[in-house]
């Protein structure tokens, strides 16, 4: 019978898996080695314990959803272009379905908070800068920041939530696109 090697990256994404499914309390090792085909020996290999596994599953959401997606736009120009392209990538797209709303509804967990506030700090700063290079005074950019990301927060949950209800969330479709471009349009100066 072959042998099934398993990767760190492979035991980051099942714990990413189970986060979004079942919560903090779901990134247990017994189940997520059963998804993977493995046993729990091999998590031992890349990881001291649980707390690491569930460290480096945010780290690498952090990794891939703020600090890689804000580098991918680095090269558009136009801050209004930008912020269009963020908004819309962030809405339609979903690395792993309701891994974000899931981390949002556990920040009063001390290790997902750390990451959380890193994560939505960068975001908020990432924001009022894209507001302030088109136009708006310091304040007024954080304020629609504020109001941007929350927009935000609100439509994931809204998609995570109640898609049938509110299919203008889901990812994309005859419905999706009007009402994004909605959306930004009260959103943008």
């Amino acid at each position: 019978m072959p042998t099934v090697k398993v990767t760190r990256d492979d035991w980051l994404r099942g714990a990413q898996r189970a986060l979004a499914e079942s919560g903090v309390s779901g990134v247990s090792v017994e189940p997520i080695a059963k998804q993977l085909g493995v046993t729990r020996g091999s998590f031992y290999w890349y990881f001291k314990d649980r707390e690491a596994l569930l460290v480096g599953a945010l780290e690498l959401w952090e990794s891939e959803e703020t600090i890689g997606f804000i580098e991918e736009l680095a090269p558009i120009a136009e801050p209004l272009a930008r912020l269009q392209t963020l908004f819309r990538e962030a809405l339609t797209g979903d690395l792993i379905a309701g891994l974000e709303p899931a981390i949002v509804a556990h920040a009063s967990d001390p290790v997902v908070r750390v990451v959380l506030e890193r994560v939505t700090t960068r975001r908020l700063d990432y924001l009022t800068d894209l507001f302030a290079q088109l136009g708006l005074d310091p304040a007024a950019a954080r304020r629609q920041a504020v109001a941007t990301y929350a927009a935000y927060l609100g439509w994931i949950e809204l998609r995570r939530a109640a898609p049938d209800i509110a299919p203008e969330t889901k990812g994309s479709g005859p419905l999706v696109e009007p009402a994004l471009d909605h959306l930004l349009r009260l959103l943008t100066p």
